[in-house]
């Protein structure tokens, strides 16, 4: 096999690079985007990855790591969006003993303990633009400043960022300097949006049904012709990680698992036709407050229950209980109903969210992810609740 890197990939090669790092698809769009991660990766040219939110922008800064001369060096990936704005510069860049309130000890940051490796800055254009400023000092010098230090420290560091704003109109807006954009900038790789690799769309569908009918000991999905069309023909807002919310639920609740795209539709969230269990107006139904975060973690968590109720069942026929009268299923159901009904959403949000973080040992990325909401929205929330 010939250098990848020559520039000339074959279908061979580009297969082996998706599953290594877990990409599913065929799609020109998604195939030129990892071809230009690894002709780039050769370089130390800042690189810019753009996309919507839920495209699976985290995978090409992995690409570019692995295919580059740094790849036996540090791979930091930092969520600029999930770091309140008063500790961002210390994450980054350190601090020594003193610099603040709670600075008990001394403090190296990102820049400093991936010296010689890649350094991944997601949600880059949620920075603040006091960071913004120290981080163009650092792509054009390799230079920085502990907070609380007037000791210059040089860095060796290959950065990679990505968002999901339209940077121009950041720019305009006074909110991302001009000058930082074009420093990052340098190659851009742009990743499609679900709706514009159609052709991925079943394929993404039945990769993440099998996983989940596996963890869930449920029976595999199937979808007639008319419910593909359906799942190609949809506009998946939120992309990829979307289609994966949906697969789940499906895996979950339907009980035959034949799916038309008649019951395809309940789970599409179109203006026409939202699931029954989100609510159309959070903030009349709710007092002016919107519980839409609670109510989709809420949702999990009900989701959490019935698999632990279906895994009950499952041990009760494999150990029958003598003299023990069987509860009808609508009885079960209602009573879920009931106890759904009685719980008040922030003590189920905070629950589950406590529930989240002992099962992610109190990775809050992963946590988040499962909760199937931002880290920035999870971090307010351990604040509001004490966790």
């Amino acid at each position: 096999m010939h250098d990848i890197l020559s520039g000339y990939m074959t279908a061979q090669e580009l297969l082996s690079i998706k599953q290594r790092f877990g990409i599913i698809g065929q799609s020109p769009l998604l195939n030129r985007g990892i071809e230009v991660a690894v002709q780039v990766a050769r370089t130390d040219l800042s690189v810019l990855i753009t996309g919507e939110s839920g495209v699976g922008k985290e995978h090409f800064p992995k690409i570019i790591h692995a295919y580059s001369a740094r790849k036996h060096g540090p791979y930091f990936a930092v969520n600029c969006g999930a770091i309140p704005e008063g500790t961002i510069d210390s994450e980054l860049f350190g601090h020594e003993k003193g610099a603040f309130t709670d600075a008990k000890n001394e403090h190296k940051g990102y820049f400093e303990i991936a010296d010689g490796g890649t350094l991944f800055l997601d949600e880059v254009g949620e920075l603040p633009l006091q960071t913004q400023v120290r981080l163009l000092r650092v792509l054009e010098t390799g230079e920085f400043l502990r907070m609380g230090s007037s000791t210059v420290r040089k860095t060796n560091v290959r950065v990679v960022a990505a968002t999901n704003l339209n940077m121009r109109q950041a720019i305009d807006d006074g909110r991302f300097r001009e000058d930082l954009y074009y420093r990052l900038n340098t190659v851009e790789i742009r990743v499609p949006a679900l709706r514009e690799r159609k052709e991925d769309i079943p394929l993404l569908f039945r990769k993440f049904s099998v996983d989940f009918c596996n963890r869930y000991q449920m029976p595999p999905l199937s979808l007639s012709e008319e419910a593909t069309r359906l799942l190609q023909e949809s506009y998946w807002r939120g992309n990829i990680r979307q289609l994966k919310n949906i697969a789940e639920q499906i895996a979950v609740i339907e009980m035959d698992h034949q799916i038309s795209a008649d019951t395809l539709r309940k789970y599409l969230p179109t203006e026409e036709n939202r699931q029954e269990i989100v609510l159309r107006n959070p903030t009349q139904e709710t007092g002016g407050k919107d519980y839409s975060h609670e109510i989709g973690i809420l949702y999990n968590m009900v989701m959490q229950n019935r698999k632990e109720l279906q895994e009950l069942r499952e041990q009760m026929k494999q150990t029958p209980v003598p003299q023990v009268e069987a509860i009808p299923a609508n009885e079960v159901i209602d009573a879920e109903a009931e106890v759904v009904g009685s719980l008040r959403i922030e003590d189920a949000n905070k629950e589950q969210i406590k529930r989240a973080l002992e099962n992610c040992e109190g990775n809050r990325k992963e946590a988040a992810a499962r909760l199937g909401i931002s880290e920035r929205t999870l971090y307010r929330k351990i604040k509001e609740y004490g966790l």
